[in-house]
């Protein structure tokens, strides 16, 4: 049977000075306590219940493929479990006790915890770490034996207790009929007036079901984020973690400092990553493509080959050996063909780009289904939206649009057709023909003259 696992996440989180529940904060584009719940899957485990409160709405609104259960009053950590216990039976085996404010948390550790107490026949397991100042966390206190006895908060240490570095990291493996079976004894009679879920550690030992420890690898791992200051440091763990698996998979990075890559993104190889680029969501990003510098990339397929330099790429497709930019804007709903570009200072939204076809600068195209080796001038600008819908603008393979020319849609330019530039085209061009719209150039002789002569006079007065 596999693992359940319970995320905690219906704290305020006070310290971070915000509106926002703690758990919704981001870290690469990813709220905390989605990192909590990738890592529960990704450790085996079959169930995930994230327990709400603040922001319940808003938390459960980020997340899906998950189950739900409300702690309406804060009371404590073992107060979350007893309210979540309805949703949660019928559960045997190993139930997980996540934090979802503990982002770095790894799915091997997870793993090896689970493994841990089910190897011992324990009635839980507990991740500890080393801490070389364990002010404010709990301390973990063994027998002579090894096996854990008590966790006491820090506001219950003793002088001496309050020496021991090996410190709690509030995250858990229990046998669950041993935990819901005794749930119920946990009390309120502490400093906070609440029920700790670090009660039944003592409560188990005390039954002889056994309590053994797991220290983690690296300590930082079980950072718990309480302020904006905890928040940046999780994040510079993840971008290190993140930077340095694709660059071991052969991604260079110029400098990983400067590069953000979240979770989710995939890479192939040989792919260049200048400074001050983000990589965000779903991302893709095929063999041999140049990202960057100034370059942020959402929920988008790069293709091999290709090179995104200085632009923002947000809901879109760039095909293989297509360039965009510097300063391109592509928007949901874009697709560059292969070859295709996209150049300096352009704006593409809802449209389609063909193999090989250019918008080299200065241009806006929205709503548009672009050809084959079509080359769309500067200042060029589908004018798409009549103040209440949209329209579409088509323009066939080998067509050629003369800057600033303005194509006011629905219009179609036909295959192979030339538009002059300057031009305000509101009707559909035949296949082969020139379309021009200009009004006749006017020419005052001597006009520059007489306005001087006239402005001396007015000057005079």
């Amino acid at each position: 049977m596999g693992a359940t696992a319970l995320v905690l996440a219906a704290g305020e989180g006070t310290r971070m000075k915000s509106d926002l529940p703690k758990v919704a904060h981001s870290i690469l584009g990813i709220p905390m306590v989605g990192f909590v719940v990738d890592a529960a899957r990704d450790a085996g485990c079959e169930r995930v219940v994230v327990i709400t409160g603040h922001g319940a709405d808003l938390v459960e609104s980020l997340l899906s493929g998950v189950e739900f259960a409300r702690q309406d009053r804060r009371l404590g950590t073992g107060h979350a479990v007893m309210c979540a216990q309805e949703t949660l039976i019928p559960v045997r085996g190993s139930l997980v006790v996540l934090s979802g404010d503990t982002p770095l948390v790894r799915p091997q550790t997870i793993a090896a915890l689970i493994a841990q107490r089910e190897r011992h026949g324990a009635g839980a397991a507990v991740l500890t770490a080393l801490m070389p100042d364990p002010a404010g966390y709990g301390r973990i206190v063994r027998d002579e034996a090894g096996e854990v006895t008590a966790i006491i908060e820090q506001k219950e240490c003793t002088p001496e207790q309050a020496k021991i570095t090996e410190v709690n990291t509030g995250t858990y493996c229990f046998d669950a009929e041993d935990l819901f079976g005794r749930i119920d004894r946990l009390t309120a009679d502490n400093a906070q007036a609440e029920f700790y879920l670090t009660d039944m550690i003592a409560l188990m030992h005390a039954e002889g079901l056994g309590v053994v420890p797991l220290v983690a690898d690296d300590a930082r791992e079980t950072l718990g984020v309480n302020s904006r200051i905890q928040l940046a440091e999780a994040s510079s763990v993840l971008q290190e973690r993140i930077n340095a698996r694709h660059m071991l998979a052969g991604v260079t990075m110029i400098d990983p400092r400067l590069v953000w890559i979240g979770p989710h993104v995939e890479m192939g190889r040989d792919v260049v990553i200048e400074p001050m680029t983000f990589v965000l969501g779903s991302s893709t990003v095929g063999d041999r493509t140049v990202l960057g510098p100034n370059t942020r990339i959402t929920d988008s397929k790069i293709g091999a080959d290709a090179v995104v330099d200085s632009s923002v790429v947000l809901e879109a497709a760039v095909g293989p050996h297509a360039r965009v930019g510097p300063v391109a804007y592509l928007r949901p709903g874009t697709v560059l063909a292969d070859g295709a570009k996209a150049g300096t200072c352009v704006e593409i939204k809802n449209s389609t780009i063909g193999e090989g076809s250019k918008v080299p600068h200065l241009s806006y195209i929205g709503d548009a289904e672009i050809g084959r080796k079509v080359n769309v001038g500067a200042g060029t600008i589908t004018c798409n939206y009549d103040g209440a819908r949209k329209h579409r603008t088509t323009i066939k393979d080998g067509a050629f649009i003369g800057s600033d020319t303005m194509l006011v849609a629905p219009v179609t330019i036909g295959e192979g057709a030339v538009t002059a530039a300057a031009s305000a085209i509101s009707h559909d061009v035949p296949p082969g023909s020139l379309a021009i719209e200009r009004c006749e150039q006017r020419v005052v002789e001597g006009w520059v003259a007489r306005r001087t002569v006239g402005d001396h006079r007015t000057k005079g007065e």
